[in-house]
């Protein structure tokens, strides 16, 4: 090998080892990139399509949370049995979206219970009658009201509802003893909201959950967001969610001063450009006339009510 080479050669290894980065590594090696990250030795999170999947794979059990689509489904099923080589205990939906449950299906025969809040089933049923997928789905096998827990070996499952948010059945999974909890969408990690008012969100009542949520929980609580916008991470920290509980309070406060300037729905909509006035810079692109229009109709709606 020659002088150039050498040195070439010598620069590409020592880059490939400087960097973290793991898609660039797998690329190096001729791998193809794991969609796995261990957010701990026993939880582990995986994104594809649709919301983030984490999973608790213990010495003789397997909980997982959320299922995306049919595909992704199969293949953390997959993933799960290489290495543990156990049935799945547990599904759990953190909402009904087709992104966190189309790959219910594919648990069907693969877990031996599928849990989620009641009005999170009571919406899966209600959308798949209106779209006549029925066929394709696997509805929870059971549901909770307001708290479900349960031991799985060592790891001590907790699900809490904190009432409408993203939807009217957002569900909150810790896993206690290794200190993470998947939030589901109830909070957009540096992203500009979806608020499903069909089923039954409401940004007001989102509003007086994230404080509690935050309270909850400790400095040290890793948490799994439904969303994360460009450059920013799945994974954070409950400051993450003080700072959406301070986005959502400045939106709520910028909408009804709008509508107290008397103005329409169309103006606000098109005045959105892609940051709300008050709130982090960091929550900022594409998505904010949406979030704008919800926000508009139920606002207006009870600003309507206490008019009367």
């Amino acid at each position: 090998m020659n002088r150039k080479s050498f040195i070439q050669t010598t620069a590409l290894t020592v880059g490939a080892l400087a960097l973290s980065n793991q898609r660039l590594i797998a690329a190096l090696l001729g791998q193809p990139e794991s969609k796995i990250k261990m957010l701990t030795n026993e939880v582990g999170m995986y994104i594809e399509r649709g919301g983030p999947i984490l999973f608790y794979m213990g010495k003789d059990v397997n909980v997982v949370v959320d299922s995306q689509w049919p595909e992704q489904a199969t293949e953390v099923i997959q993933e799960l049995q290489k290495r543990n080589n156990r049935p799945i205990d547990l599904l759990i939906n953190t909402h009904h979206h087709i992104g966190n449950t189309s790959g219910n299906i594919i648990f069907k025969d693969k877990a031996k219970q599928i849990l989620a809040h009641e009005n999170s089933k009571r919406n899966q049923i209600t959308n798949s009658r209106l779209m006549n997928t029925e066929d394709k789905q696997a509805y929870p096998t059971f549901t909770y009201k307001d708290t479900w827990c349960q031991k799985f070996g060592k790891e001590n499952v907790c699900v809490y509802y904190y009432g409408p948010a993203h939807t009217n059945g957002d569900s909150i999974i810790h896993f206690e003893y290794n200190d993470v909890v998947h939030i589901g969408d109830v909070v957009h990690n540096r992203q500009h909201p979806a608020i499903d008012r069909v089923g039954g969100g409401s940004l007001k009542k989102w509003a007086e959950a994230l404080p509690k949520i935050y309270n909850d929980f400790g400095k040290n609580t890793k948490f799994v967001f439904g969303h994360a916008g460009n450059g920013f991470d799945y994974v954070g920290t409950r400051e993450d969610v003080r700072l959406f509980s301070n986005y959502i309070g400045q939106l709520i406060i910028h909408i009804e001063n709008e509508i107290k300037r008397g103005k329409s729905k169309k103006e606000i909509i098109k005045s959105a450009t892609d940051l709300v006035p008050g709130s982090n810079p960091q929550w900022k692109g594409e998505g904010l006339a949406r979030t704008y229009a919800a926000a508009y109709d139920e606002i207006s709606y009870y600003q309507a009510l206490m008019d009367q």
